[in-house]
């Protein structure tokens, strides 16, 4: 069975990299990012979003889902009135997640609420066992946030019980949006023992078509790299983030 699946994916990756070569010369893309495209289909998150502009702007490029930073200390924080009425513009398709950071189960749930969140990111130093309770008390998807540090060790995702597993690079001074990259070969072990793989971690237009052809993960997620300052997107550097993928 395992010869005749692998005979039958090599047939059809050899038909589809034959169309992406004389359709990269007809319309001049470039071959990776049509590689990206039909054999990825990776989901594409946008972090950070503050205001409405940039919300719908991302939704219109063609973002997948979206990020609101609950975190009182991040330059892109967002109150839950502010986000719940972003949300309530957005179109229902868009997945809209919450960034909590070494939050109360009580606030995570009563913003969830709230806000009418449909996922939930942990990017703190949350316990495995706080996650399990948290999975246990709501039907919202659960996304654990992990910055890789050297000490970073891919078996350590497996302890927690969740819906989805991020990626991001570490930082003493931040939790997310340093605009710095990690080492891929890490994601790409974590991408191999998780059910879903959200990468994260200085990624731009410039650099996520490689990430992604790497790495191969369920979505890319990025923040500042696409801003024009802290907290406010530049709607050229989203878009164009965005068109690598789509």
């Amino acid at each position: 069975m395992r010869n005749i699946k692998n005979s039958s994916f090599h047939y059809s990756a050899h038909i589809i990299f034959s169309y992406l070569r004389l359709s990269a010369v007809k319309s001049n893309f470039t071959l990776s990012r049509l590689c990206v495209k039909l054999l990825f289909m990776t989901k594409i998150k946008i972090c950070g979003i503050t205001n409405l502009n940039d919300a719908l702007l991302s939704a219109k490029f063609g973002a997948d889902a979206l990020g609101f930073n609950f975190y009182k200390k991040s330059p892109r924080f967002i109150s839950p009135e502010k986000a719940r009425e972003i949300i309530e513009r957005l179109p229902p398709e868009i997945l809209k997640v919450g960034v909590f950071v070494n939050e109360s189960l009580d606030k995570i749930f009563e913003t969830a609420e709230t806000v009418k969140l449909d996922a939930i990111q942990l990017h703190g130093e949350e316990t495995p066992e706080f996650s399990r309770e948290l999975k246990a008390k709501t039907n919202l998807e659960i996304i654990k946030a992990f910055r890789v540090s050297e000490n970073f060790r891919a078996e350590d995702v497996l302890q927690y019980e969740v819906d989805a597993v991020l990626l991001d690079a570490y930082s003493t001074k931040e939790h997310g949006g340093t605009g710095e990259t990690f080492d891929w070969e890490m994601a790409k072990k974590v991408q191999e023992i998780v059910s879903k793989l959200y990468l994260a971690g200085g990624l731009s237009a410039e650099n996520v078509a490689e990430a992604v052809t790497k790495v191969k993960p369920f979505a890319v997620d990025a923040c500042s790299l696409l801003e024009r300052e802290k907290g406010l997107k530049d709607s050229a550097k989203v878009r164009d983030f965005i068109f690598e993928l789509n």
